[in-house]
């Protein structure tokens, strides 16, 4: 499996677990440099905590945050990548 496969497979299982709590942008721009932020999602101000079962997601999710999947375990360079896309 190819990591475009894999990101555009983590992308949209994100979209669809995350949906009806708030707003997704895939593939989001950073401002800052040339870097892309995989998922951003934003909650909705009405949306109940308690629609979806999603454990440690819905709590990740219950504040505007950005997701960065890897396929493999991130590298030290890759997580200080990630890191300065916040």
């Amino acid at each position: 499996m190819t990591r475009q496969i894999h990101d555009q497979f983590a992308k949209e299982y994100l979209e669809e677990l995350l949906a009806s709590l708030g707003t997704i942008k895939k593939s989001k721009k950073v401002k800052s440099e040339v870097q892309e932020i995989d998922v951003w999602f934003e909650p909705d101000s009405s949306a109940s905590r308690t629609e979806l079962p999603l454990g440690l997601l819905g709590k990740m999710a219950a504040t505007c945050c950005l997701f960065e999947p890897f396929r493999n375990p991130p590298s030290e360079v890759e997580i200080r990548s990630c890191i300065s896309k916040l």
